[in-house]
């Protein structure tokens, strides 16, 4: 195995799991973000404090530490290893070893990574998003039919490998969303911006 790969794994994960929704919100007196909503750290419970910049300003670091590795790891190493670069920042967000492995799921650091990666995809994959958000008012339907497509999207404008990339992260994107997909199933999935319980 290139050992370029495994540094830029490691630059991904260590970029990638930098909690900015939890030190945002403990930087702006709001506490731990993981004992309100969801529980997650991500741009999605954040916006549940009712702090519409904060929420902003999450997703845009999020999707930015995982652009960041990645095109750190393309202009060293070439257009493999910024792919695994984005797998690492997402598996960093996801389980992150400073907060024991529990993160957050993984939308903005898809959305970060697909723009670094291939700005078009990443466009589809935030128009997608963006079509199931506003007509269905459910962020979890939205971000899981917009990994769910980005793979093929991925496959038709760049090629297998950005196409297999996008799965692998689209799978983890799905593992991390268990409870919401059997809310979804249940039709019980709380709508944008609503309260919600810790779980």
């Amino acid at each position: 195995m290139d050992v370029t790969l495994i540094y830029a794994a490691i630059i991904g994960y260590l970029c990638g799991s930098v909690p900015f929704g939890l030190l945002l919100t403990r930087a702006a007196g709001l506490g731990d973000i993981r004992a309100i909503g969801s529980g997650n750290i991500g741009a999605t419970n954040v916006l549940r404090t009712g702090n519409r910049w904060l929420a902003a300003a999450t997703l845009v670091l999020d999707a930015a530490k995982a652009a960041l590795p990645v095109l750190v790891a393309r202009y060293y190493w070439g257009e493999q290893a910024a792919m695994v670069a984005g797998i690492g920042a997402f598996v960093g967000h996801c389980f992150p070893v400073w907060l024991g492995f529990k993160g957050g799921k993984g939308v903005a650091v898809m959305i970060g990574s697909l723009l670094a990666l291939s700005w078009p995809v990443g466009l589809i994959f935030c128009a997608v998003w963006l079509v199931i958000a506003v007509t269905q008012k459910m962020s979890s339907l939205a971000a899981l039919t917009a990994a769910a497509t980005a793979p093929l999207f991925a496959y038709v404008v760049v090629g297998e490998w950005l196409a297999a990339t996008a799965a692998v992260m689209a799978l983890l994107l799905f593992f991390q969303h268990r409870p919401n997909i059997v809310r979804l199933m249940r039709n019980t999935e709380p709508k944008i911006g609503s309260e919600k319980k810790a779980e």
